[in-house]
């Protein structure tokens, strides 16, 4: 487990009604980081937020972060 799963984790669990439902899987390959979150169905729209606000903010997080450890980092939202 790496500060950007924890992270990200963290994050969308204070966000949402089910957290327990909270998934995120860690794929490294290439010298660059892949987070696949995936959600309830009914907390989906929290977690993408009116035109993406919120997911957008949370990468811009952290992919701030990823550069300060030197890494790159994308975070995808998986549809269930």
């Amino acid at each position: 487990m790496t500060l950007f799963k924890d992270l990200v984790e963290y994050i969308v669990r204070s966000i949402v009604d089910h957290p327990d439902k909270v998934v995120v899987n860690e794929i490294a390959a290439g010298g660059a980081i892949t987070l696949e979150l995936s959600v309830a169905d009914e907390d989906m729209g929290r977690v993408i937020g009116k035109q993406g606000r919120v997911i957008n903010s949370i990468r811009s997080i952290v992919q701030v972060l990823a550069a300060k450890q030197g890494a790159r980092v994308n975070l995808e939202v998986l549809e269930a």
